[in-house]
C-alpha cells in the first residue's frame, strides 16, 4: 500500500483558502488533513463547521479530520454529513474510547486515534483492531511550527509491534514537525501516512514542496 502525504490546512493561508485547496487538489498530496480545535482541549481555536464545509466543497481527495476537542462523541454525526471521510478522536478526550469508535464507524466514517506525547501506545492494545488509524502527535496538539519530538520514531516501532501482533490493519499516521529531514525514518520505521503543515505552506513552492515529500516516502 502506497505511503500518504496529508498536508494540514492549519498551516494554510485562511484569506485564500480556496486557492489553497486547490493547489492540494492539484498536487501529489493524497489527503487534506484538518484540525478541529476548541480553545478547552488544546489551547487554540482553529475553525468550525462553516469552514471545513467550503474546504470539502472544493476538495477532490480524502478528508482526514482531527478532533483535538473535548467529548467528540456530540459532533460525530456532524462530521460525517460534512463530508469526512476519516475522523480521529484524542485517547486522552475520550471516557469510553471503544464506544466512540463504534459510532464513528456507524456513521460510514474510517476511526482514528490521536495520541499525544506523553501517552504510551500500549494503552491502545485492547482496542487496535477496532482503529482504522493511530496518529501520533509528534509534538504537543495546538499550535503548528512545532520541533519534532524525536521519541516519536521508538513509538511508531513500539505501535506497528502491536498492529502485527493483532493482526490488525491500522494505519500509523504522524502529525508534527515533519520535513525531509525525518520522512524516510519515519516510513521506515513503520509509518503509513506523514501529515506536513507549515514546512510545505511556508515553502517557496508548496507543490514542488509535496512532490518531494512523495518521491521520498515512495523511495
Amino acid at each position: 500500500m502506497s505511503k500518504r502525504i496529508a498536508p494540514s490546512i492549519l498551516a494554510a493561508d485562511f484569506a485564500n483558502l480556496q486557492r489553497d485547496v486547490e493547489m492540494i487538489n492539484s498536487s501529489d498530496a493524497d489527503w487534506f488533513h484538518i484540525d478541529i480545535m476548541d480553545g478547552v482541549f488544546v489551547p487554540n481555536i482553529s475553525f468550525g463547521m462553516p469552514v471545513l464545509r467550503d474546504i470539502v466543497k472544493h476538495a477532490t481527495k480524502t478528508i482526514d479530520t482531527h478532533l483535538m476537542i473535548v467529548d467528540p462523541d456530540r459532533y460525530v454525526k456532524t462530521f460525517a454529513d460534512l463530508g469526512c471521510d476519516y475522523l480521529t478522536v484524542h485517547y486522552e478526550a475520550c471516557t469510553h474510547l471503544h464506544r466512540t469508535l463504534q459510532l464513528i464507524k456507524s456513521h460510514g466514517m474510517k476511526a482514528g486515534v490521536a495520541l499525544n506525547p506523553h501517552t504510551s501506545v500500549h494503552l491502545l492494545t485492547d482496542t487496535i483492531q477496532d482503529i482504522d488509524m493511530v496518529c501520533l502527535m509528534s509534538v504537543n496538539p495546538g499550535f503548528g511550527g512545532q520541533s519534532f519530538i524525536e521519541n516519536t520514531y521508538d513509538k511508531v516501532t513500539q505501535l506497528k509491534k502491536i498492529i502485527d501482533a493483532k493482526g490488525a490493519e491500522t494505519l500509523i499516521e504522524i502529525d508534527g514537525g515533519v520535513t525531509d529531514k525525518n520522512a524516510k525514518q519515519l516510513i521506515d520505521a513503520g509509518a503509513d501516512v506523514l501529515v506536513a503543515g507549515s514546512y510545505v505552506f511556508k515553502s517557496e513552492n508548496p507543490t514542488q514542496t509535496i512532490a518531494g515529500l512523495k518521491k521520498i516516502v515512495e523511495k
